[in-house]
């Protein structure tokens, strides 16, 4: 796979993590002002599902079986916290029925509910694809 020269990119594996009532998880990393997806780079040699599994944990304390992850497709955005890098990111639905804290570089969690379009900053790729694609999947 090859990127484009003038369009550098950051490789992502990130979760649209829905708990029982049907809010998706947000997060916000320290000194950064957008909220995302939890989740997080491709480690050389990772695959895109356990790299997931990795970063929830860190993140967020949570433990997700790599089996249990479903897969929603790739997604490309302009890079919220990289100026000038897009974001490739592999998105997998996470059911989540654990208590989730900010660990590591997490300074803030919001759980939005669907159809609800939050009041604070999101990332290009929350706000173009992930919303939308939550609010479609709460209407199966």
């Amino acid at each position: 796979m090859h990127e484009h020269a003038d369009k550098p990119g950051l490789r992502i594996a990130a979760a649209l993590l829905v708990r029982e009532d049907g809010h998706t998880l947000l997060v916000r990393k320290r000194g950064t002002t957008s909220f995302m997806q939890p989740g997080g780079k491709i480690d050389p040699g990772e695959t895109a599902p356990r790299a997931l599994v990795r970063e929830l944990n860190e993140e967020l304390g949570i433990s997700v079986d790599v089996d249990s992850l479903v897969p929603l497709g790739h997604f490309s955005a302009p890079a919220a916290n990289e100026i000038g890098l897009n974001v490739h990111a592999d998105l997998f639905l996470v059911e989540c029925d654990q208590s989730v804290k900010p660990e590591a570089e997490i300074e803030e969690i919001a759980w939005v509910a669907a159809n609800v379009r939050p009041d604070f900053p999101l990332a290009p790729l929350t706000g173009s694809f992930v919303l939308p694609l939550h609010n479609n999947l709460r209407r199966v």
